[in-house]
């Protein structure tokens, strides 16, 4: 996020995000199941995103609209392993859980809507902010 709201690409940062994020919605297929659940469509559109925003990153170089385009899917793809996380805090913590034991209770409800607005508006600044080609220091300094 720090250097999508700064401008910078951040290569190695960038390179563990995509690969840790990848892994993470990868393994999540291989627990066995029984029935098609809400988790497995969230590691579908997750491993989708990832996608797009690694042709537009890897690929693509950032040429053009595939620059706002990279930005806003990885955010998105930070946006799906928070969502992930809240729900899980919920399921495993004790006190989150005696608070929303069904997952429908207003501090879930709440958690879970904040999140979406906080990652609404860093993917809008991203996109922002991570669209136009920083010039180079040594530009800068010459």
């Amino acid at each position: 996020m720090a250097g999508l709201l700064g401008g910078r690409r951040l290569n190695g940062w960038t390179a563990l995000f995509l690969a840790s994020t990848l892994a993470t919605s990868v393994t999540g297929f291989f627990f066995p199941f029984h029935k098609f659940t809400p988790a497995h469509g969230v590691g579908i559109i997750s491993l989708l995103v990832l996608a797009v925003a690694i042709i537009a990153r890897y690929s693509l170089h950032l040429a053009g609209a595939w620059r706002w385009i990279y930005a806003v899917s990885a955010v998105v793809a930070l946006y799906l392993n928070v969502f992930v996380l809240i729900v899980q805090a919920f399921q495993k913590v004790p006190v989150l859980k005696a608070i929303a034991p069904t997952q429908s209770e207003p501090p879930f409800l709440f958690t879970q809507t904040f999140a979406l607005v906080v990652f609404i508006t860093l993917a809008i600044v991203s996109a922002i902010r991570f669209h136009v080609e920083p010039i180079p220091a040594s530009v800068l300094t010459a």
